[in-house]
């Protein structure tokens, strides 16, 4: 193996991890709950779950990503 060639490996793999962050930092941007700027008085009651509704979309959902056998909504 030359010099050349473990140039070239490193080079793709440094490519590769600067895409992998990149893009991780854009889905947090991009697809993360957006947050109130305003403080809201705090409830005792959780936050609602993720639900399927009659007609088969979700919700309470925010991500693109849907987690698999998740309830009725009521």
């Amino acid at each position: 193996m030359q010099l050349r060639d473990v140039a070239k490996g490193s080079s793709v793999f440094l490519a590769v991890i600067v895409a992998g962050v990149l893009s991780t930092t854009y889905v947090d941007q991009r697809f993360a709950s957006r947050k109130t700027t305003h403080a809201s008085a705090p409830t005792s009651a959780p936050a609602p779950s993720a639900c399927v509704g009659e007609d088969g979309s979700w919700k309470n959902w925010p991500w693109p990503n849907v987690p698999t056998l998740s309830p009725k909504c009521r």
